[in-house]
């Protein structure tokens, strides 16, 4: 073998157990969210979810009452 072909050949890098160290080290450099942060998180999202609800339910209802209206007209 040539040095052209040794370069395209992927290089082995370790085994499982390398795998598995590494997955450890990556997982403590994890930063968890504190209760407060997941609680204000969490009543965010219940307000934005409501006021989309209402929002979709507004332009649903003024929609349908106006379809209803300009479909009554031709009759």
């Amino acid at each position: 073998m040539d040095t052209a072909d040794q370069e395209t050949e992927p290089k082995r890098r370790g085994g499982p157990m390398q795998f598995f160290r590494e997955v450890q080290s990556e997982a403590k450099k994890v930063t968890w969210a504190t209760r407060q942060e997941v609680t204000v998180s969490t009543v965010m999202v219940l307000i934005m979810g409501a006021v989309a609800a209402i929002f979709f339910f507004t332009v649903d209802t003024i929609l349908r009452l106006t379809i209803g209206f300009l479909l009554s007209i031709g009759t």
